[in-house]
């Protein structure tokens, strides 16, 4: 999903809403081509991966955390906060 000059990952668990930096920190590759395992995304290139929920990095190859967004679900619409540029 693109928003404004962002690119962002949102993810279903459970039906809990969340949302990242669609980019991995460590080689730029797009994370909703990735893996999902619980609340763990898996990088497609390198097999880094994120806690979903805190943007954490899990581990080498990543050590760099992901930048999360707040997300509402309002009148059955999903809504992100952008901090302003």
């Amino acid at each position: 999903m693109r928003i404004g000059e962002r690119v962002l990952a949102v993810y279903n668990i459970d039906g809990a809403f969340y949302a990242t930096d669609d980019t991995c920190t460590h080689a730029f590759a797009s994370l909703s081509d990735g893996y999902i395992d619980g609340d763990v995304i898996e990088c497609p290139l390198h097999q880094g991966c994120f806690h979903i929920p805190t943007g954490k990095a899990m581990g080498p190859p990543v050590v760099q955390d992901l930048h999360t967004y707040p997300v509402r679900v309002i009148d059955g619409e999903i809504c992100i906060g952008i901090p302003p540029s």
